[in-house]
């Protein structure tokens, strides 16, 4: 017996129980139409099957080759077939079939050919609601009440409940709860969930990909392409939609660009072993195939990539890459600028000859209002504060610069301590005693050769008209991160008493000076002209906030690119170009192998292609015709630099479009996905807290 799912399904939209009490609860599907005027009544005995389709067609054509029923009834044969009561359920293409013969319902279930003329129709007795295998049948007495109806459902995986006009439905409870699954079941279960993630974010593939909108639970919108921040963002109940998840977030952290591709590709490689199931081939036999078939891609990937010596001198190389990156993203109006950008900051902080970049160096700040084309590379410090007081001057040259992590305030003991104040003498002395340590704390930073302070924490309005007095500039409340960037930028020490503080541990920058945007009373804060030049700050602007976000992130990409390329400075060619190569190189190898092996290999080849396909889809191009045409260009000359022209330049060599890829960050994507398929491929059976009572 399992659960009411499959009678939710068949009941028109959850309208599975009709009758004026709600208590009496029968089921009509008289002459296939829905009437809740009629109850006929039911007995105890009473056994509901729902048949539904293994493949797509439609019932009514069905229906006009023959008799639905008689050839159901023929199949059931004997007695319970010709007892059997069918009826065709045309708006959710479903045959509803009861019965008081349990063998007829048995039979049912099971997978069985209708012969309904010239062609074969196989059916099976479950529906699929919210991606779960439902099976068999469910027993519902005529005399049930809604309670002890409730106790059942809730036992069998659903809740039940009444919309607005008194209909009841079933509300199926999360995965957690549902059946059991093994074998090649627990397998497609797999690869329906995997396939589901991969197709929602397939769309925003590629230079013409789409952006899909986040909504956060309290009500924050993301507008976004990039593949780790949707999946991020997804609310993903399924296991192994999960898995999907955590693979774009290891790319992300790895090599930060990718991490569309690395999940479409996983995608088609558990599509093309869903097929290879199909045809009997074990999945470990798969498995292995996989991994013998990647081995094979990224070996042909060493070969077609080439390499390019990355300097300070000739910066063009790395532009054209990190604009490709860019090329997808919101910023592609100015990704020339915003390449250059990410470049000149990369270089910056890198040191080329141990092929290391930090960075920690690198801050990147975003305010909202101006437009993309506004964004800058600040080379020093950007601080999101102003100076303390409106009356401090707005711009303070050959700055000696006092980091301060300790409170601008009076000492107080480490204890919990309690002051009493019994007289106006007393409170006097205090308040003196407050302004002298103000004074000397001042004169302190004063001795010290110091012209601006920045402080960790706040000071209260007496510290604060004091240092307008000594015109000493302050900012306060500097966030730790910020302290520490300024101090290397400025090549200071970060003092954390007054007493410490000395001329050889201030800072020194040319000028720092005080931002302003618009009409607004935002301003900010530059630190400039400082020593340390590899401390810098990206200063993004934008329209509005979701803009500047999502150029945040396709800086983030562009910049990760470029610190590739520092690390390993060889690189393949994109717009699907990489992805055909190999699957031609992976195809050339299946034609060598004799043993089962060369299935995994051919499919693996396809699922390769898919990246291309994706592409040319996105970009508006009939997809299997524009692959076919590179793909046959690239056999016959030999040439791995051709992809899908998605910018429709009228070429598809990438190299002379510019369209480049590191080799890093491809390999990393065909590692990624093909571990993942792999330990999807060996998981054969599904144990869930309630699995017991499946």
């Amino acid at each position: 017996m399992a659960s009411l799912k499959q009678t939710q399904a068949a009941g028109l939209n959850g309208r599975l129980f009709s009758g004026s009490d709600r208590a009496a609860l029968p089921l009509d599907y008289k002459a296939a139409l829905w009437r809740p005027k009629e109850t006929p009544k039911m007995s105890s005995e009473d056994i509901i099957v729902v048949l539904k389709p293994r493949q797509t067609m439609n019932l009514k054509e069905i229906f006009q080759h023959g008799e639905l029923g008689a050839a159901i009834a023929q199949y059931v044969g004997g007695d319970a077939g010709a007892a059997l009561s069918i009826w065709p359920v045309w708006t959710q293409n479903l045959v509803v079939c009861r019965t008081q013969h349990v063998e007829a319902a048995n039979k049912l279930t099971k997978d069985f050919d209708l012969n309904t003329g010239a062609d074969s129709h196989p059916f099976r007795g479950h529906v699929k609601l919210n991606d779960e295998v439902c099976r068999g049948v469910i027993r519902v007495r005529a005399d049930e009440t809604t309670a002890s109806l409730k106790n059942k459902v809730k036992w069998r995986e659903g809740t039940l409940t009444f919309d607005e006009f008194g209909r009841p439905f079933i509300i199926i409870k999360d995965q957690d709860k549902k059946k059991r699954l093994t074998g090649v079941d627990a397998l497609k279960s797999h690869i329906l969930a995997a396939k589901a993630v991969a197709n929602i974010i397939k769309t925003s593939l590629g230079p013409k990909g789409l952006d899909k909108m986040m909504v956060s639970s309290d009500g924050d919108v993301t507008v976004t392409n990039d593949g780790a921040t949707i999946l991020k963002m997804m609310d993903v109940e399924h296991q192994i939609a999960k898995l999907l998840v955590q693979l774009s977030q290891s790319q992300d952290d790895e090599i930060g660009d990718g991490t569309t591709g690395v999940v479409v590709l996983a995608g088609a490689l558990l599509e093309q072993a869903e097929q290879l199931l199909d045809r009997g081939i074990h999945p470990i036999r798969i498995a292995d195939g996989f991994e013998m078939a990647a081995r094979c891609a990224l070996a042909h990937l060493d070969q077609i990539a080439e390499s390019f010596s990355v300097s300070r001198d000739d910066k063009e190389p790395l532009i054209q890459t990190a604009m490709t990156t860019l090329g997808s993203k919101i910023v592609n109006k100015c990704h020339r600028q915003f390449a250059e950008i990410a470049v000149e900051a990369v270089l910056s902080v890198a040191q080329l000859d141990r092929g290391d970049v930090n960075f920690e160096l690198i801050k990147v700040e975003g305010k909202e209002g101006g437009k993309l084309e506004d964004s800058l590379l600040v080379r020093g410090v950007l601080v999101d504060k102003d100076f303390s007081h409106p009356q401090m001057p707005k711009e303070v040259r050959n700055a000696k610069l006092a980091i301060l992590t300790c409170p601008f305030e009076p000492p107080k003991p480490k204890t919990k301590h309690k002051l009493d104040v019994s007289s106006a003498e007393e409170f006097e002395a205090l308040r003196r005693y407050e302004r002298e340590q103000f004074d000397l704390m001042v004169e302190q930073v004063k001795a010290a050769g110091a012209n601006l302070v920045i402080c960790q924490w706040g000071f209260d309005d007496e510290a604060n008209h004091l240092l307008l007095q000594k015109q000493l500039p302050a900012v306060r409340w500097v966030g730790g991160p910020e302290i520490e960037l300024i101090a290397i930028a400025t090549g200071g020490r970060i003092v954390p008493r007054f007493c410490e503080l000395s001329a050889d541990k201030l800072g020194s920058a040319g000028v720092v000076r005080e931002l302003s945007f618009g009409t607004t009373k935002d301003r900010m804060l530059v630190i400039e002209e400082c020593p340390n030049s590899r401390a810098v700050t990206i200063f993004i602007r934008g329209g509005n906030k979701m803009i500047v976000e999502e150029a945040k992130r396709s800086l983030h990409d562009a910049l990760c690119v470029i610190r590739n390329l520092v690390k390993d400075n060889r690189i393949v060619y994109g717009g699907g170009a990489a992805e055909i190569s190999c699957a031609l190189a992976v195809g050339a190898q299946a034609d060598k192998i004799s043993t089962l092996e060369q299935y995994p290999f051919r499919a693996f080849a396809d699922a390769l292609e898919s990246v291309p396909l994706a592409l040319a889809e996105n970009s508006g191009l009939p997809p299997i015709e524009t692959l076919t045409e590179v793909k046959a260009r690239q056999a016959e000359e030999n040439n791995p630099c051709l992809g899908i022209d998605c910018l429709g330049k009228g070429t598809n060599d990438m190299k002379e479009q510019h369209v480049i890829e590191t080799l890093t960050s491809k390999k990393q994507q065909i590692s990624l996905a093909t571990q993942l398929v792999k330990m999807i491929l060996k998981i054969d059976d599904i144990r869930t807290p309630d699995s017991n009572f499946a």
